[in-house]
């Protein structure tokens, strides 16, 4: 089935974006499949990396500057931190581009615990690394990882919940992988 490119860009960082908006347990959202998932359909990979970025960047500017706006002094740009999290959306990506050939699924599970966990370990070093929450020793980095373990499990769920809505409706529209098309 052709799929038109710029609806699936869009949507997919809709998709991204609203998971994050609505009320939802911390970390449980489509962010990380969506991410898999554009590096797994987009041949081009500045728009696959542009999926998940935009979603954050779009939604962190609602969150930071309409929810949370008592937090902030003044418009908030980017998140703080935020480097750590595009990182570990950067990983997502990346597995979707060269860790998932197909739907096999034990790929797309591990696919998505890679991804989820790799996240992880990413933003909570740098949480560890730019705050005065940890002490700066080994202790530090531990405690960091043991406080984002509820995330981490959320994290996971949402994952794999969204990537298989994501996965399973590109199977039955016959959307194929960017490995195996001379487009997009």
């Amino acid at each position: 089935m052709r799929i038109n490119r710029f609806f699936l860009f869009a949507g997919l960082i809709l998709v991204a974006m609203l998971t994050r908006l609505i009320p939802h347990a911390p970390n449980f959202t489509a962010v990380t499949a969506v991410g898999i998932f554009a590096g797994f359909t987009f041949k081009k990979r500045i728009l696959a990396l542009l999926v998940p970025f935009m979603a954050l960047w779009l939604s962190d500017l609602i969150i930071n500057n309409v929810v949370y706006s008592g937090y902030y002094e003044g418009f908030t740009f980017l998140t703080e931190g935020f480097l750590w999290i595009y990182g570990g959306m950067a990983v997502a990506v990346i597995i979707g581009m060269f860790g998932l050939r197909g739907f096999k699924l034990t790929a797309l599970l591990l696919g998505g615990l890679s991804a989820a966990v790799s996240f992880y370990l990413i933003t909570n070093f740098g949480s560890w690394l730019g705050s005065s929450l940890y002490p700066p020793n080994f202790y530090g980095l531990i405690a960091s990882y043991i406080a984002g373990l509820p995330f981490l499990l959320n994290q996971i769920l949402g994952t794999l919940v969204y990537g298989s809505i994501l996965f399973g409706s590109a199977y039955v529209l016959k959307i194929k992988p960017a490995t195996s098309r001379a487009d997009a």
